[in-house]
């Protein structure tokens, strides 16, 4: 698994968001993206789940350029700023509904996805009752759900404690040894020490520090 960044650049209403954009990621590693608001993280992570397309440079995914041998990456999961799920329904019923679209992941599966994140599939609360730490396992259950190949995280730890951190890392861990390929944006060093194998800084929508593949 490998995904291939040239001479990405996207502008905005005539603001360059990102500028030469140059970096490889492979399969079985968690990579780290760091850097302050509006550097440019969420933005990158965007361009690759194919939500929207670079102004400039190509995006290959296992040499496919994407947005034109493909409009998204045929294996993707992600949770990009707050998740939202139907409120009046449990976290399993949420991850089943999901599930049916996909219609390639079990009930056993969702039930295993939950207990990974460190959630109870027979917990019977509806979604409006979770908290703010609960929502967000469960924001990256949906994106882990099924064994994805590319897994995009944008502070996927926000408002977990230190137990959860723990919870979440190794499930994430578990994925990256199965050669997924894993991009995380996290603001806290500490947990990004802890979670990513290769940590990549931005500003100002380049790439400052972490070497290019």
């Amino acid at each position: 698994m490998k995904i291939q960044i040239e001479q990405l650049k996207k502008t905005i209403k005539g603001v360059t968001v990102l500028d030469d954009i140059n970096y490889t990621f492979t399969g079985g590693r968690i990579y780290g993206l760091s850097g302050k608001n509006g550097c440019g993280k969420t933005m990158l992570m965007r361009l690759i789940a194919g939500l929207i397309y670079p102004t400039g440079g190509t995006i290959r995914i296992n040499d496919r350029v994407l947005g034109k041998d493909m409009s998204f990456p045929d294996s993707i999961g992600i949770l990009i700023e707050n998740p939202v799920f139907l409120n009046d329904y449990t976290g399993y019923e949420n991850l089943k509904m999901l599930a049916d679209l996909q219609r390639s992941v079990s009930e056993q599966e969702i039930r295993d996805t939950l207990e990974q994140v460190g959630l109870d599939w027979e917990d019977k609360r509806r979604f409006y009752k979770y908290s703010l730490g609960m929502r967000q396992r469960l924001g990256i259950a949906a994106a882990i759900m099924g064994g994805p190949d590319i897994i995009l995280l944008d502070e996927p730890i926000n408002a977990i404690d230190a137990d959860g951190v723990e919870v979440i890392g190794q499930a994430i861990r578990n994925l990256a040894d199965e050669n997924r390929i894993i991009i995380i944006a996290c603001h806290d060093k500490e947990e990004m020490d802890y979670l990513a194998d290769e940590k990549i800084y931005m500003s100002e929508g380049r790439i400052v520090e972490g070497a290019v593949s």
